[in-house]
């Protein structure tokens, strides 16, 4: 089964199900986010009903779906034409590399906002780890098999002289890693998702975690070859019985459009998102650290005309 009827089967059952097939008028904008239990369906949920009774060129006609990937495939196939995504995905789907090794370009869509921070967060209740460097010859978990987080595991311990081979894989969940950690079975994991993360407060409402930092060399370092990382510090108190900062990095929730949406409805979308912020953080807090400076930041795929003559109204400059 070809990648385009995959993604249009998904599509044709999603708004079957949920609207109707003639409920998605042309002016709707399909967007497409996540599992409904995640946060990107509940970050999407809060878009369309704050933005939808302002909007005049298009509205949001929100479904869950498969996230990041499954999102990229629809949008590419013209079955969505807006959704949530993760930056580094989108870029391995632009240049065809990492978890889209060996296919096709997806061309069909460009960036129009970061929204917020996914952090890669290194647990551990090792207190002999330390540094990235201490993971030798330990058992890390490192996200599902093929997964985003897997690449970002990857990537850091390559920055580091590391590799898989060095370390004794574990895929897994980040409940599943968690409670590995528990039983002694695992020594860290990389975690990718949004601070606070449920699954490493649970583990420190028992148990005495670290994080491991990234030095600013490496961070340089990773950021000179996959410009969608961007410097994070993980507050002091984020979790139980982590008393100081940790410097890490992240990539970013981002939204994405297709090529096919008009640049009056991005432009309408994009001023009416940051004309809204406080609606928008009274219903998930997720809104909070959104500005537009931020927004542009590790984009690394073209920007929506739309978009693009946003940023520059705010006297922001991008590619």
């Amino acid at each position: 089964m070809t990648r385009k009827t995959v993604a249009s089967l998904i599509a044709g059952a999603m708004v079957l199900s949920s609207f109707g097939a003639m409920n998605v008028m042309a002016d709707d904008l399909f967007f497409v986010t996540g599992g409904p239990m995640g946060t990107y369906y509940a970050v999407g949920g809060t878009m369309a009903d704050v933005l939808n009774p302002v909007l005049t060129e298009s509205k949001l006609t929100l479904e869950s779906s498969g996230a990041s990937r499954a999102n990229l495939e629809m949008i590419e196939e013209g079955d969505a034409q807006l959704a949530t995504v993760q930056n580094d995905v989108m870029y391995y789907a632009y240049t065809g590399t990492s978890l889209f090794e060996g296919e096709e370009a997806f061309k069909n869509f460009s960036a129009v906002a970061g929204l917020y921070d996914e952090t890669i967060q290194i647990i551990t209740c090792d207190e002999n780890i330390k540094s990235v460097a201490d993971l030798a010859g330990k058992t890390v978990s490192v996200g599902d098999e093929g997964s985003g987080v897997e690449f970002n595991a990857r990537q850091i311990l390559e920055a580091y002289d590391l590799s898989f081979d060095d370390i004794n894989v574990v895929n897994a969940s980040f409940g599943d890693s968690t409670y590995g950690m528990e039983r002694g079975e695992i020594d860290a994991a990389f975690i990718v998702a949004g601070i606070p993360t449920t699954a490493v407060e649970e583990l420190a409402g028992s148990y005495q975690i670290g994080l491991v930092q990234l030095d600013e060399e490496h961070i340089a370092a990773l950021q000179s070859k996959y410009d969608f990382y961007t410097e994070t510090v993980i507050p002091a108190g984020t979790y139980a019985g982590v008393d100081e900062d940790a410097v890490s990095i992240s990539v970013r929730a981002s939204l994405v459009a297709s090529n096919d949406v008009s640049e009056a409805a991005v432009y309408e979308l994009l001023k009416a998102l940051f004309d809204n912020k406080d609606a928008l953080t009274a219903g998930n807090a997720k809104f909070e650290s959104l500005n537009a400076e931020d927004a542009v930041k590790g984009m690394s795929v073209p920007f929506h005309a739309g978009a693009k003559k946003y940023y520059e109204e705010q006297g922001i400059t991008v590619e």
